[in-house]
Protein backbone atom coordinates (compact mmCIF):
# COMPACT_ATOMS: atom_id res chain seq x y z
CA UNK A 1 0.00 0.00 0.00
CA UNK A 2 1.06 3.64 -0.23
CA UNK A 3 2.22 6.03 2.46
CA UNK A 4 0.95 9.57 2.82
CA UNK A 5 3.31 10.77 0.08
CA UNK A 6 2.07 8.26 -2.49
CA UNK A 7 5.18 6.07 -2.23
CA UNK A 8 4.46 2.36 -2.49
CA UNK A 9 5.56 -0.48 -0.20
CA UNK A 10 5.09 -3.73 -2.12
CA UNK A 11 5.92 -5.80 0.95
CA UNK A 12 2.38 -5.06 2.07
CA UNK A 13 0.32 -5.56 -1.05
CA UNK A 14 -0.19 -7.40 -4.27
CA UNK A 15 -0.65 -4.65 -6.80
CA UNK A 16 -3.82 -4.17 -8.80
CA UNK A 17 -4.88 -1.07 -10.70
CA UNK A 18 -7.31 -0.25 -7.91
CA UNK A 19 -4.47 -0.50 -5.37
CA UNK A 20 -2.22 1.66 -7.53
CA UNK A 21 -4.85 4.33 -8.08
CA UNK A 22 -5.66 4.38 -4.39
CA UNK A 23 -1.99 4.91 -3.67
CA UNK A 24 -1.72 7.64 -6.27
CA UNK A 25 -4.66 9.46 -4.78
CA UNK A 26 -2.83 9.53 -1.45
CA UNK A 27 -0.12 11.84 -2.79
CA UNK A 28 -0.53 14.44 -5.24
CA UNK A 29 31.50 4.47 -32.01
CA UNK A 30 31.07 0.81 -31.39
CA UNK A 31 32.76 -1.73 -33.61
CA UNK A 32 30.33 -3.21 -36.14
CA UNK A 33 29.67 -6.88 -35.58
CA UNK A 34 30.31 -9.45 -38.32
CA UNK A 35 27.40 -9.59 -40.71
CA UNK A 36 26.70 -5.84 -40.43
CA UNK A 37 24.18 -4.63 -43.00
CA UNK A 38 22.32 -1.41 -43.57
CA UNK A 39 18.55 -1.45 -43.43
CA UNK A 40 17.20 -4.43 -45.31
CA UNK A 41 13.90 -4.54 -47.13
CA UNK A 42 11.62 -5.02 -44.15
CA UNK A 43 8.03 -6.18 -44.31
CA UNK A 44 7.16 -2.76 -42.92
CA UNK A 45 9.14 0.38 -43.58
CA UNK A 46 7.60 2.06 -40.55
CA UNK A 47 10.00 2.49 -37.63
CA UNK A 48 9.73 0.47 -34.45
CA UNK A 49 8.50 3.03 -31.94
CA UNK A 50 9.72 2.77 -28.36
CA UNK A 51 7.82 4.86 -25.85
CA UNK A 52 10.43 6.31 -23.50
CA UNK A 53 8.86 7.12 -20.12
CA UNK A 54 11.44 9.68 -19.05
CA UNK A 55 12.07 11.34 -15.69
CA UNK A 56 12.85 14.64 -17.40
CA UNK A 57 11.57 16.60 -14.41
CA UNK A 58 10.91 15.82 -10.75
CA UNK A 59 13.20 14.13 -8.24
CA UNK A 60 14.54 11.75 -10.88
CA UNK A 61 15.63 14.44 -13.35
CA UNK A 62 19.39 13.93 -12.88
CA UNK A 63 18.96 10.27 -13.78
CA UNK A 64 16.53 11.07 -16.56
CA UNK A 65 19.00 13.31 -18.36
CA UNK A 66 21.62 10.57 -18.51
CA UNK A 67 19.06 7.85 -19.24
CA UNK A 68 18.07 9.92 -22.28
CA UNK A 69 21.69 10.32 -23.45
CA UNK A 70 22.41 6.63 -23.01
CA UNK A 71 19.22 5.50 -24.73
CA UNK A 72 19.82 7.83 -27.67
CA UNK A 73 23.34 6.44 -28.03
CA UNK A 74 22.06 2.85 -27.95
CA UNK A 75 19.38 3.56 -30.54
CA UNK A 76 22.00 5.19 -32.79
CA UNK A 77 24.23 2.12 -32.48
CA UNK A 78 21.32 -0.21 -33.21
CA UNK A 79 20.19 1.83 -36.21
CA UNK A 80 23.74 2.14 -37.55
CA UNK A 81 23.90 -1.66 -37.51
CA UNK A 82 20.63 -2.13 -39.43
CA UNK A 83 17.94 -1.54 -36.81
CA UNK A 84 15.64 -4.28 -35.56
CA UNK A 85 14.37 -6.75 -38.15
CA UNK A 86 15.56 -4.31 -40.79
CA UNK A 87 13.53 -1.43 -39.37
CA UNK A 88 14.73 1.82 -37.87
CA UNK A 89 14.15 2.33 -34.15
CA UNK A 90 12.62 5.58 -32.95
CA UNK A 91 12.33 6.87 -29.39
CA UNK A 92 9.08 8.67 -28.55
CA UNK A 93 9.63 10.61 -25.33
CA UNK A 94 7.12 11.68 -22.70
CA UNK A 95 8.08 13.26 -19.38
CA UNK A 96 6.40 11.59 -16.41
CA UNK A 97 7.67 14.15 -13.88
CA UNK A 98 8.92 11.23 -11.73
CA UNK A 99 5.29 11.00 -10.64
CA UNK A 100 3.30 7.73 -10.48
CA UNK A 101 -0.07 9.19 -11.50
CA UNK A 102 1.46 10.97 -14.45
CA UNK A 103 3.44 7.82 -15.23
CA UNK A 104 0.26 5.78 -15.62
CA UNK A 105 -1.13 8.46 -17.92
CA UNK A 106 2.05 8.39 -20.02
CA UNK A 107 1.86 4.61 -20.46
CA UNK A 108 -1.73 4.94 -21.63
CA UNK A 109 -0.74 7.74 -24.00
CA UNK A 110 1.98 5.61 -25.53
CA UNK A 111 -0.44 2.74 -26.07
CA UNK A 112 -3.44 4.69 -27.37
CA UNK A 113 -2.17 7.94 -28.86
CA UNK A 114 1.42 7.35 -29.96
CA UNK A 115 0.73 3.65 -30.56
CA UNK A 116 4.28 2.69 -29.64
CA UNK A 117 5.37 -0.92 -29.83
CA UNK A 118 6.59 -0.99 -26.22
CA UNK A 119 7.20 1.31 -23.25
CA UNK A 120 10.69 1.60 -21.80
CA UNK A 121 13.07 3.32 -19.42
CA UNK A 122 11.30 3.98 -16.10
CA UNK A 123 13.59 4.22 -13.05
CA UNK A 124 11.98 5.35 -9.80
CA UNK A 125 10.19 2.51 -8.05
CA UNK A 126 7.00 4.31 -7.10
CA UNK A 127 6.57 5.39 -10.72
CA UNK A 128 7.06 1.84 -12.00
CA UNK A 129 4.56 0.49 -9.49
CA UNK A 130 2.03 3.19 -10.33
CA UNK A 131 2.46 2.71 -14.08
CA UNK A 132 2.57 -1.08 -14.32
CA UNK A 133 -1.21 -1.65 -14.14
CA UNK A 134 -1.67 0.60 -17.20
CA UNK A 135 0.85 -1.54 -19.11
CA UNK A 136 -1.10 -4.66 -18.21
CA UNK A 137 -4.47 -3.14 -19.11
CA UNK A 138 -3.18 -1.95 -22.48
CA UNK A 139 -1.26 -5.20 -23.06
CA UNK A 140 1.87 -3.28 -23.96
CA UNK A 141 5.29 -4.67 -22.96
CA UNK A 142 6.91 -2.44 -20.32
CA UNK A 143 10.70 -2.69 -20.03
CA UNK A 144 11.87 -0.83 -16.92
CA UNK A 145 15.38 0.10 -15.77
CA UNK A 146 14.53 0.50 -12.13
CA UNK A 147 16.65 -1.71 -9.87
CA UNK A 148 13.86 -2.23 -7.36
CA UNK A 149 12.59 -5.71 -6.48
CA UNK A 150 9.04 -4.90 -7.56
CA UNK A 151 9.30 -6.68 -10.92
CA UNK A 152 11.01 -9.81 -9.57
CA UNK A 153 8.53 -9.98 -6.68
CA UNK A 154 5.95 -11.05 -9.33
CA UNK A 155 3.46 -8.60 -7.80
CA UNK A 156 3.11 -6.59 -11.00
CA UNK A 157 1.94 -8.25 -14.24
CA UNK A 158 3.17 -10.31 -17.17
CA UNK A 159 3.85 -7.30 -19.39
CA UNK A 160 6.52 -5.81 -17.07
CA UNK A 161 10.21 -6.75 -17.47
CA UNK A 162 13.54 -5.75 -15.94
CA UNK A 163 16.14 -7.50 -18.10
CA UNK A 164 18.95 -4.93 -18.15
CA UNK A 165 19.72 -4.13 -14.50
CA UNK A 166 19.79 -6.26 -11.36
CA UNK A 167 17.42 -5.77 -8.43
CA UNK A 168 18.12 -4.63 -4.88
CA UNK A 169 17.44 -8.01 -3.30
CA UNK A 170 20.11 -9.62 -5.48
CA UNK A 171 22.53 -6.73 -4.99
CA UNK A 172 22.28 -6.88 -1.21
CA UNK A 173 22.56 -10.66 -1.08
CA UNK A 174 25.69 -10.49 -3.24
CA UNK A 175 27.44 -7.85 -1.15
CA UNK A 176 26.40 -8.79 2.40
CA UNK A 177 29.34 -11.22 2.89
CA UNK A 178 31.84 -8.49 1.97
CA UNK A 179 30.17 -5.90 4.22
CA UNK A 180 30.17 -8.23 7.24
CA UNK A 181 33.76 -9.36 6.68
CA UNK A 182 35.30 -5.99 5.85
CA UNK A 183 33.21 -3.13 7.23
CA UNK A 184 31.68 -4.27 10.53
CA UNK A 185 29.03 -6.30 12.28
CA UNK A 186 26.77 -3.62 13.81
CA UNK A 187 25.03 -1.76 11.04
CA UNK A 188 22.76 1.29 11.05
CA UNK A 189 20.77 1.65 7.87
CA UNK A 190 19.66 4.96 6.33
CA UNK A 191 17.28 4.66 3.38
CA UNK A 192 14.70 6.66 1.40
CA UNK A 193 11.13 6.34 2.60
CA UNK A 194 9.55 4.85 -0.54
CA UNK A 195 9.46 1.55 -2.42
CA UNK A 196 13.13 1.46 -3.44
CA UNK A 197 14.15 2.18 0.13
CA UNK A 198 11.78 -0.47 1.46
CA UNK A 199 13.66 -3.08 -0.56
CA UNK A 200 16.81 -2.10 1.34
CA UNK A 201 14.90 -2.05 4.62
CA UNK A 202 13.50 -5.53 4.07
CA UNK A 203 16.41 -7.39 2.47
CA UNK A 204 19.51 -6.06 4.22
CA UNK A 205 18.78 -7.41 7.75
CA UNK A 206 18.34 -11.09 6.78
CA UNK A 207 21.27 -10.95 4.36
CA UNK A 208 23.57 -9.59 7.06
CA UNK A 209 22.16 -11.92 9.71
CA UNK A 210 23.20 -14.86 7.53
CA UNK A 211 26.76 -13.47 7.68
CA UNK A 212 26.82 -12.99 11.45
CA UNK A 213 26.10 -9.25 11.38
CA UNK A 214 23.07 -7.25 12.53
CA UNK A 215 21.14 -4.15 11.52
CA UNK A 216 20.77 -2.38 14.86
CA UNK A 217 18.80 0.65 13.61
CA UNK A 218 16.85 1.67 10.52
CA UNK A 219 16.26 5.32 9.66
CA UNK A 220 13.82 6.19 6.86
CA UNK A 221 14.11 9.65 5.27
CA UNK A 222 11.63 11.08 2.72
CA UNK A 223 13.28 11.37 -0.72
CA UNK A 224 12.05 14.96 -0.94
CA UNK A 225 13.87 15.97 2.27
CA UNK A 226 16.23 18.93 1.99
CA UNK A 227 17.99 18.82 5.39
CA UNK A 228 19.20 15.70 7.16
CA UNK A 229 21.08 16.65 10.34
CA UNK A 230 17.98 16.10 12.49
CA UNK A 231 17.99 12.39 11.60
CA UNK A 232 21.59 11.61 12.51
CA UNK A 233 21.19 11.63 16.33
CA UNK A 234 19.08 8.48 15.84
CA UNK A 235 22.25 6.57 14.90
CA UNK A 236 23.23 4.37 17.89
CA UNK A 237 26.63 5.08 19.42
CA UNK A 238 27.70 1.44 19.04
CA UNK A 239 27.26 1.58 15.25
CA UNK A 240 30.26 0.16 13.39
CA UNK A 241 28.93 0.69 9.87
CA UNK A 242 26.51 3.21 8.40
CA UNK A 243 24.82 1.69 5.36
CA UNK A 244 23.36 4.59 3.42
CA UNK A 245 21.35 4.95 0.26
CA UNK A 246 19.65 8.22 -0.59
CA UNK A 247 18.03 9.58 -3.73
CA UNK A 248 16.61 12.88 -4.90
CA UNK A 249 17.86 16.40 -5.56
CA UNK A 250 19.47 16.84 -2.12
CA UNK A 251 21.89 13.88 -2.14
CA UNK A 252 24.90 16.22 -1.97
CA UNK A 253 23.44 17.89 1.09
CA UNK A 254 22.87 14.47 2.68
CA UNK A 255 26.49 13.34 2.39
CA UNK A 256 27.87 16.75 3.38
CA UNK A 257 25.74 16.93 6.51
CA UNK A 258 26.66 13.36 7.43
CA UNK A 259 30.32 14.40 7.29
CA UNK A 260 29.70 17.54 9.32
CA UNK A 261 27.87 15.51 11.95
CA UNK A 262 30.70 13.05 12.51
CA UNK A 263 33.83 14.99 11.59
CA UNK A 264 36.87 12.71 11.55
CA UNK A 265 35.42 10.28 14.11
CA UNK A 266 32.95 8.43 11.94
CA UNK A 267 31.93 4.79 11.72
CA UNK A 268 32.76 2.88 8.58
CA UNK A 269 30.60 3.92 5.64
CA UNK A 270 29.09 1.65 3.02
CA UNK A 271 26.78 3.37 0.59
CA UNK A 272 24.91 2.73 -2.57
CA UNK A 273 26.27 5.16 -5.15
CA UNK A 274 22.70 6.45 -5.45
CA UNK A 275 23.75 8.74 -2.59
CA UNK A 276 26.30 10.30 -4.96
CA UNK A 277 24.93 9.75 -8.47
CA UNK A 278 25.54 12.83 -10.63
CA UNK A 279 27.66 14.29 -7.80
CA UNK A 280 31.43 14.83 -8.04
CA UNK A 281 33.18 12.91 -5.24
CA UNK A 282 35.66 15.80 -5.11
CA UNK A 283 32.97 18.33 -4.22
CA UNK A 284 33.92 20.55 -1.25
CA UNK A 285 32.79 18.98 2.00
CA UNK A 286 33.06 15.37 0.83
CA UNK A 287 36.65 14.80 1.92
CA UNK A 288 35.40 12.62 4.78
CA UNK A 289 34.30 10.01 2.24
CA UNK A 290 37.91 9.04 1.56
CA UNK A 291 38.34 5.37 2.47
CA UNK A 292 34.59 4.64 2.39
CA UNK A 293 32.97 2.11 0.06
CA UNK A 294 30.10 2.18 -2.40
CA UNK A 295 28.05 -0.22 -4.47
CA UNK A 296 28.21 0.51 -8.18
CA UNK A 297 26.37 -1.26 -10.96
CA UNK A 298 28.76 -0.09 -13.66
CA UNK A 299 31.80 1.83 -12.38
CA UNK A 300 31.78 5.60 -12.79
CA UNK A 301 35.54 5.84 -13.23
CA UNK A 302 37.40 3.97 -15.95
CA UNK A 303 39.16 0.95 -14.44
CA UNK A 304 42.52 -0.58 -15.44
CA UNK A 305 40.82 -3.83 -16.48
CA UNK A 306 38.04 -2.27 -18.55
CA UNK A 307 37.13 -4.43 -21.53
CA UNK A 308 37.12 -3.16 -25.09
CA UNK A 309 33.31 -3.29 -24.95
CA UNK A 310 33.24 -1.14 -21.80
CA UNK A 311 35.59 1.41 -23.37
CA UNK A 312 33.50 1.55 -26.54
CA UNK A 313 30.28 1.94 -24.54
CA UNK A 314 31.72 4.83 -22.51
CA UNK A 315 32.79 6.56 -25.71
CA UNK A 316 29.37 6.02 -27.29
CA UNK A 317 27.45 7.52 -24.36
CA UNK A 318 29.92 10.39 -24.06
CA UNK A 319 31.64 10.02 -20.68
CA UNK A 320 35.31 10.53 -19.89
CA UNK A 321 37.57 8.46 -17.63
CA UNK A 322 36.10 10.23 -14.58
CA UNK A 323 32.52 9.44 -15.56
CA UNK A 324 31.70 13.04 -16.52
CA UNK A 325 30.40 14.32 -19.83
CA UNK A 326 33.07 14.71 -22.47
CA UNK A 327 34.04 18.36 -22.48
CA UNK A 328 32.24 19.19 -19.23
CA UNK A 329 33.87 17.74 -16.09
CA UNK A 330 31.14 19.24 -13.90
CA UNK A 331 28.41 17.22 -15.64
CA UNK A 332 28.78 13.96 -13.72
CA UNK A 333 26.93 10.94 -15.07
CA UNK A 334 24.70 8.38 -13.39
CA UNK A 335 27.01 5.64 -14.66
CA UNK A 336 26.03 3.05 -12.05
CA UNK A 337 22.50 2.88 -13.45
CA UNK A 338 22.31 4.26 -16.96
CA UNK A 339 24.05 1.28 -18.57
CA UNK A 340 20.78 -0.53 -17.91
CA UNK A 341 19.12 1.53 -20.66
CA UNK A 342 21.74 0.45 -23.19
CA UNK A 343 21.52 -3.20 -22.22
CA UNK A 344 17.72 -3.25 -22.02
CA UNK A 345 17.38 -1.88 -25.55
CA UNK A 346 19.61 -4.67 -26.81
CA UNK A 347 17.46 -7.21 -24.97
CA UNK A 348 14.42 -5.73 -26.72
CA UNK A 349 16.25 -6.06 -30.03
CA UNK A 350 17.08 -9.72 -29.37
CA UNK A 351 13.54 -10.57 -28.24
CA UNK A 352 11.92 -8.81 -31.20
CA UNK A 353 14.19 -10.66 -33.60
CA UNK A 354 13.48 -13.99 -31.91
CA UNK A 355 9.74 -13.27 -32.06
CA UNK A 356 9.78 -12.16 -35.69
CA UNK A 357 8.10 -9.03 -34.38
CA UNK A 358 6.17 -7.05 -37.00
CA UNK A 359 3.92 -4.77 -34.96
CA UNK A 360 1.60 -4.38 -31.97
CA UNK A 361 -0.31 -7.50 -33.00
CA UNK A 362 2.84 -9.44 -32.03
CA UNK A 363 3.16 -8.06 -28.51
CA UNK A 364 2.19 -11.39 -26.94
CA UNK A 365 4.88 -13.08 -29.02
CA UNK A 366 7.35 -10.48 -27.80
CA UNK A 367 6.46 -11.22 -24.18
CA UNK A 368 6.96 -14.94 -24.71
CA UNK A 369 10.21 -14.41 -26.62
CA UNK A 370 11.57 -12.26 -23.80
CA UNK A 371 10.57 -14.88 -21.23
CA UNK A 372 12.47 -17.50 -23.26
CA UNK A 373 15.79 -15.64 -22.93
CA UNK A 374 18.25 -17.15 -20.47
CA UNK A 375 21.59 -15.36 -20.64
CA UNK A 376 23.38 -12.33 -22.04
CA UNK A 377 27.10 -12.58 -22.80
CA UNK A 378 29.41 -9.73 -21.88
CA UNK A 379 30.28 -7.68 -24.93
CA UNK A 380 29.22 -4.61 -26.92
CA UNK A 381 25.54 -5.20 -26.18
CA UNK A 382 26.13 -5.93 -22.49
CA UNK A 383 29.27 -4.00 -21.50
CA UNK A 384 28.59 -4.02 -17.75
CA UNK A 385 29.15 -7.77 -17.61
CA UNK A 386 27.50 -11.14 -18.26
CA UNK A 387 23.99 -11.79 -17.02
CA UNK A 388 21.47 -14.56 -16.66
CA UNK A 389 17.74 -14.01 -17.04
CA UNK A 390 14.89 -15.73 -15.24
CA UNK A 391 11.85 -15.62 -17.51
CA UNK A 392 9.50 -16.65 -14.71
CA UNK A 393 10.18 -13.49 -12.71
CA UNK A 394 11.22 -11.23 -15.62
CA UNK A 395 14.50 -10.30 -13.87
CA UNK A 396 18.17 -10.48 -14.81
CA UNK A 397 21.07 -11.34 -12.50
CA UNK A 398 24.62 -10.07 -12.84
CA UNK A 399 27.79 -8.98 -11.12
CA UNK A 400 28.06 -6.15 -8.58
CA UNK A 401 30.98 -3.80 -7.99
CA UNK A 402 32.21 -2.58 -4.60
CA UNK A 403 34.34 0.53 -5.01
CA UNK A 404 36.53 2.46 -2.57
CA UNK A 405 36.92 6.23 -2.51
CA UNK A 406 40.65 6.69 -2.84
CA UNK A 407 42.62 9.64 -4.13
CA UNK A 408 39.48 11.42 -5.25
CA UNK A 409 38.30 8.52 -7.36
CA UNK A 410 36.20 5.37 -7.04
CA UNK A 411 38.34 2.26 -7.47
CA UNK A 412 36.72 -1.16 -7.78
CA UNK A 413 38.07 -3.41 -5.02
CA UNK A 414 35.64 -6.33 -5.27
CA UNK A 415 33.39 -7.89 -7.91
CA UNK A 416 30.73 -10.39 -6.96
CA UNK A 417 29.73 -13.39 -9.04
CA UNK A 418 26.34 -13.89 -10.68
CA UNK A 419 25.59 -16.87 -8.46
CA UNK A 420 26.12 -14.75 -5.33
CA UNK A 421 22.87 -12.92 -6.06
CA UNK A 422 20.59 -15.75 -7.14
CA UNK A 423 17.48 -16.48 -5.07
CA UNK A 424 14.41 -18.67 -5.33
CA UNK A 425 11.57 -17.17 -7.42
CA UNK A 426 8.62 -15.82 -5.47
CA UNK A 427 6.15 -16.50 -8.25
CA UNK A 428 5.81 -17.15 -11.97
CA UNK A 429 4.56 -14.53 -14.42
CA UNK A 430 4.36 -17.10 -17.21
CA UNK A 431 1.29 -18.63 -15.59
CA UNK A 432 -0.64 -15.39 -16.19
CA UNK A 433 -2.79 -15.02 -19.28
CA UNK A 434 -1.68 -12.67 -22.02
Amino acid sequence: MADKNGFFDLSKTTLSRRTALKGLAAGAGLALAPGFVRYSQAQSSAPIKIGFQLHRTGIGAAYGRWYEKTSAAAVKAINDAGGINGRKVELVIEDDGTDPARGAEVVGKFAKQHKTDIVFGTLFSHVVIGSAPAAGENKIPYFVVSEGHHVASTKLNRYVFQPGITDVKSQIQSMAPWIAANAGKKVTQIFPDFAFGYDHRDYLPPALKAQGADVIAQIAIPPTESSFTKYFPQIPAETEVIYHVMVGPAVLTFVKELGEFYGSQRPQLFGFIDSLEAVDVNSPGLEFLDGSHFWEGSPRYAQPDDTAAQKAYRAAVGIDDNGAALGDPKDVSTAAHMFGCWETLYVVKKAMEDAGYKGPEDRAKLVEATEALTEFAEGPEHPQGPKTFNGKIHQCFGIQNISKVEGGKLKVVHKTKIEDGLYEPEGDYTTQAL
